[in-house]
C-alpha cells in the first residue's frame, strides 16, 4: 500500500505577516512541493503571485536563483518572499496571465502554424532569458513550454527556478545551515533567525552569498566559461564543497512521488548506488526536469552534467514552437530514450565521446537502428535555418550543443521575416488550466508526470553482467 501524500499546508491563509499586507485570493495551481495563489496586494491593488513552497531545497535554490537574476528582462520578477523557520516559504513574484504552453495549444487548435515574426519573437525572449541564467551559470534543469510565463502585454518571463542549481564560486550553496536565507547584516544574524518574517529585495546579495554576476562579466569572460565546460564535457568537481549536496531527497523534492516509485530502472545497479555517490561526492541528480524535455544525458542517468542540460530542453522547445507539437513525447523513462534514438540514431562513442561512462549506458540497449532519419524529419516544410536552429540544440554530445549567446546572434533572427515588435505579439488571455494536479508555471503537462511499466515495450532481453545486469529493448 503506498505511502498517502501528506494534506495540503494551509498556513498561507493564516500567517499574520502574508494576511497583514496580502488578500490571499483563489488557488491557480498545485504540485507535490508548491501551491500557487493569486493574490492582491492591499498597499497598491497590484495583483501577484503566492507561491507557498513545501520543501526546503526547491525554496532555496528558488530564493537564491532569482536574487542573482533580478533586473533580467525575460526571468519572473520577485517581489518579496517569507520564511520562517517553522514555515514553508511565500514567495511574493509578479502575476503572468498565460504561458508559452497555451499560445502552442491554441495555434494547434486553430490548426496554423505560428506567423515566423512571432516565433522568432518568442524565441529571442526565452534565449534573453536563458542566457541571463547561464550568464550567472545558472541551470534552470526545467525548461519547457508551461515554465515560461507572458504577461498581457507579451513579455515571456523563465519560471519555476525550484529545481535549479548554481554551478560557480563564490557562494556556491554558501547556505550552510537549517534556517531560511537571510539578508540582514551578519552581526544581526543571530537575531534575525528568530524574526526572518519578510524579506523585501535589496542589491545587497553579499551575506547570501552571492552577487549579481552578469552585470561584471562580459561576453569574452562568458564564452571562456563556457568553453571550459564544453571541453571538459561534463561538469566534474563543481559541486564538490557543497553543503546542500543532491541525493534522494532532492530527487524526492524535485520529481512527482511517482516517478520515483514507478521508475522502471530503480535497481540496486543504477539510482540507488547513485544516489549514494551523490551524498559522498556532492554530485547533481538525474532525477530532473519534465521528461519530453529531458538529455539524453539525464535519461542515462548522469550526475556530471552543466548547462548543456537546457540547451537540449531549449531545442525540444523550439521545435514544439515550430510544429505545434511535442518532439519527443514519451510515456516513459525507456520510451523517451527510443524515441530519440529512433530519430539521432544509437548513442556511441562516435556520436558523442564519453557516452560510454554515462551510469546507466551499458545497462540500457536498443536495436540498431539503421539510417535514422535525423530531427529534420521531425520538421516538415521548415526552413533550412529552422532546422539547422534544432540541430544545434538537439544533438547527443552536449559540447557541440550552440549556447543561448551563440543563438541570440545565429543570422536567422537579423533576416526577414525578423521578429515581431512585443506589442504585435497575440497573448491568450487565460491560460489553459487541464491539469489541476501541477504545478508547471502555475500548471504543468499531463502525460510527462510517471513512468509505464516495462509491458508497454514489447519483448525484451536481460543480460547478466559483472556489475548486476543489462537491458536490450527491440
Amino acid at each position: 500500500m503506498g505511502t498517502e501524500r501528506p494534506p495540503k499546508s494551509w498556513s498561507i491563509h493564516t500567517r499574520s505577516e502574508i494576511i497583514a499586507n496580502y488578500k490571499v485570493m483563489e488557488r491557480i495551481g498545485s504540485g507535490s512541493y508548491a501551491d500557487v495563489y493569486r493574490g492582491r496586494r492591499l498597499s497598491d491593488d497590484l495583483t501577484v503571485a503566492l507561491k507557498e513552497i513545501h520543501d526546503y531545497q526547491s525554496a532555496f535554490r528558488e530564493i537564491e536563483a532569482l536574487q542573482m537574476l533580478q533586473g533580467s528582462q525575460n526571468i519572473i520578477v520577485m517581489h518579496e518572499y517569507f520564511w520562517r523557520e517553522d514555515e514553508d516559504a511565500v514567495l511574493v513574484l509578479e502575476y503572468l496571465v498565460t504561458d508559452l504552453a497555451t499560445v502552442i495549444s491554441n495555434a494547434a487548435k486553430e490548426g496554423f502554424p505560428l506567423p515566423v515574426g512571432e516565433m522568432k519573437r518568442w524565441m529571442v525572449q526565452i534565449l534573453s532569458g536563458l542566457d541571463a541564467c547561464h550568464r550567472n551559470m545558472i541551470v534552470h534543469r526545467d525548461l519547457k513550454p508551461a515554465n515560461l510565463l507572458i504577461s498581457d502585454s507579451g513579455v515571456l518571463k523563465l519560471a519555476d527556478f525550484g529545481q535549479a542549481r548554481i554551478l560557480t564560486e563564490p557562494g556556491f550553496d554558501a547556505f550552510e545551515g537549517n534556517h531560511p536565507p537571510s539578508e540582514h547584516d551578519g552581526s544581526n544574524h543571530e537575531s534575525s533567525l528568530h524574526h526572518p518574517e519578510v524579506f523585501p529585495l535589496t542589491d545587497n546579495l553579499s551575506q547570501f552569498g552571492c552577487g549579481n554576476q552578469e552585470q561584471g562579466s562580459s561576453h569574452n569572460e562568458y564564452f571562456s566559461v563556457l568553453d571550459e565546460l564544453k571541453t571538459k564535457r561534463f561538469v566534474d568537481d563543481i559541486e564538490k564543497d557543497s553543503s546542500i549536496p543532491d541525493g534522494n531527497t532532492s530527487c524526492l523534492a524535485t520529481c512527482t512521488t511517482s516517478d520515483m516509485d514507478n521508475d522502471p530502472m530503480r535497481t540496486s545497479f543504477s539510482y540507488e548506488a547513485m544516489e549514494q555517490e551523490d551524498k559522498e561526492h556532492g554530485g547533481l541528480t538525474s532525477c530532473v526536469g519534465s521528461r519530453w524535455f529531458r538529455a539524453p544525458e539525464l535519461l542515462y542517468g548522469s550526475i556530471n552534467y552543466g548547462l548543456e542540460i537546457d540547451l537540449w530542453s531549449l531545442g525540444c522547445i523550439f521545435a514544439e514552437l515550430v510544429t505545434l507539437k511535442p518532439l519527443f513525447p514519451g510515456t516513459a523513462d525507456i520510451d523517451q530514450l527510443s524515441k530519440i534514438i529512433n530519430v539521432l540514431g544509437n548513442l556511441d562513442e562516435r556520436a558523442w565521446p564519453g557516452c560510454s561512462e554515462l551510469p546507466d549506458y551499458r545497462i540500457i540497449s536498443f536495436s540498431k537502428v539503421e539510417n535514422p532519419p535525423g530531427v529534420e524529419s521531425c520538421l516538415p516544410n521548415r526552413s533550412a535555418d529552422e532546422v539547422s536552429l534544432v540541430k544545434n540544440l538537439v544533438c547527443y554530445d552536449p559540447a557541440r550543443r550552440a549556447t543561448a549567446m551563440e543563438l541570440l546572434q545565429d543570422k536567422y533572427f537579423n533576416e526577414e521575416p525578423l521578429p515581431v515588435p512585443i506589442s504585435e505579439l497575440r497573448v491568450p488571455l487565460t491560460r489553459n488550466t487541464e491539469d489541476e494536479d501541477s504545478i508547471g508555471g502555475w500548471q504543468d503537462y499531463n502525460d510527462m508526470g510517471s513512468d509505464s511499466d516495462f509491458d508497454d515495450f514489447g519483448p525484451m532481453n536481460f543480460t547478466r553482467t559483472d556489475t548486476g545486469f543489462s537491458i536490450q529493448f527491440p
